[in-house]
């Protein structure tokens, strides 16, 4: 077996394994992420991102370039699909300065990847397990490779290995399901830069354009047992989403009728119990999780990616105190170095995690509760509340790239 010595291992090149990996680089620390798919994956299409996102890719160096190719979104309006009124209009500009863009996933993380070193990261290569040597971790992978490591962290999503390593439970599944399409046109469509949601009967619809050719859509809901035909069915996914929809505004019933076959995916929700995040080991030794891996959360107030830029630049800034101080030390030093880093990022991105996967929660309940009473709540009162618990999220700044 081949065994590599690297100071840092990142396992999965998704948003967080790369700002990891690229706000190390920017504080000059090289690392190398390790990607089990044989590219960099694109599942979900898009995501929105929110204020305190694109603090961080400012922070990182990116922000501008995706800025120019993604709709600054103006607000968002909520639509009962019972009633088919408008039950509440949400302006961000008149709620303080927010920025907020719905993102193609894949244009995120080919921006983190271009400004990485070439050589950083290692497609096709899947960890299977994690040994422990002394004050290093062997990191096997499933072609024979071993990676002797100094820093161990896992990016690699809500089926983490290392979190696993760690000690977490596998994320819980929230009885819900969704699906996720994007629709591509060659000509304008005409939307605008507004975020459309629609409530009602069990059943969550949403629209975000990401320019002024793309639309990213989503729908959730509490599935039955019929319905785990829809699993890698476009056709039927089309189907199905239209017979849930049937009181949509013809103008976003046309975006789903003309979503191509391979813009539909499926997916169930799951989420991580937050008191879990307290009692649990972000961090043990000279290993920790960041992203999904920490905290997997439901899609409801679109913190998920945000979440995992700032694990990012936290991340880097605690570990680059650690190394750059530490540098020349004996082994049992560095290690003391390292792990004392590691806490200090636990302690900083506990308490927002748990704040978040919890509001997540909280949002994600009340938007898919049936019942005439929580209709008429939610319509009268709680989605004005909702709107104003997201900004007030989003509204969070988690620090510079640069160590004191």
């Amino acid at each position: 077996m081949e065994e590599v010595d690297r100071d840092i291992v990142i396992v999965g090149a998704g948003i967080s394994g790369l700002t990891t990996s690229l706000a190390l680089h920017r504080l000059g620390i090289g690392s190398l992420v390790l990607e089990s798919w044989d590219g960099l994956r694109n599942t979900g299409f898009a995501l929105t991102l929110w204020t305190n996102a694109w603090k961080v890719l400012d922070a990182v160096g990116i922000a501008d370039s995706l800025r120019q190719q993604h709709f600054l979104i103006q607000g968002t309006v909520v639509v009962s699909t019972i009633s088919g009124l408008t039950t509440s209009e949400t302006s961000f500009q008149a709620k303080g300065n927010h920025e907020v863009r719905c993102v193609k996933r894949k244009l995120l993380l080919e921006a983190l990847a271009k400004e990485l070193p070439s050589g950083t990261i290692r497609f096709s290569s899947k960890v299977v397990c994690i040994e422990q040597s002394g004050f290093f971790k062997l990191v096997h992978l499933a072609d024979g490779t071993i990676f002797k490591t100094t820093v161990l962290i896992g990016c690699d999503g809500v089926n983490s290995v290392v979190a696993k390593w760690l000690g977490f439970q596998k994320p819980i599944f929230t009885g819900r399901t969704a699906i996720r399409g994007c629709r591509e046109s060659k000509d304008s469509h005409g939307y605008g830069p507004k975020s459309m949601q629609f409530f009602g009967s069990g059943v969550r619809f949403g629209c975000r354009p990401c320019n002024d050719t793309t639309l990213y859509w989503y729908v959730t809901w509490v599935p039955s047992s019929q319905d785990k035909e829809l699993q890698d069915n476009p056709a039927k996914m089309k189907q199905f989403v239209l017979s849930k929809l049937e009181k949509l505004p013809t103008q976003m019933r046309t975006v789903i009728e003309r979503t191509e076959p391979d813009g539909f995916t499926s997916s169930r929700l799951s989420y991580r119990h937050p008191w879990e995040l307290f009692w649990g080991n972000i961090t043990k030794d000279n290993v920790c999780v960041a992203g999904d891996a920490l905290h997997p959360m439901t899609p409801d107030i679109g913190q998920g990616g945000g979440a995992a830029l700032e694990d990012g630049v936290v991340l880097a800034r605690c570990l680059a105190e650690a190394l750059l101080k530490g540098s020349g030390e004996e082994d049992k030093e560095q290690h003391e170095r390292i792990e004392m880093g590691l806490k200090k990022y636990a302690q900083e991105r506990t308490w927002r995690a748990i704040e978040l996967i919890s509001t997540s929660y909280f949002a994600g309940f009340i938007q898919q509760s049936e019942g005439k009473i929580m209709n008429f709540l939610r319509d009268k009162f709680l989605a004005k509340y909702l709107r104003g618990l997201l900004l007030k999220r989003a509204d969070f700044d988690c620090g510079k790239l640069s160590i004191s």
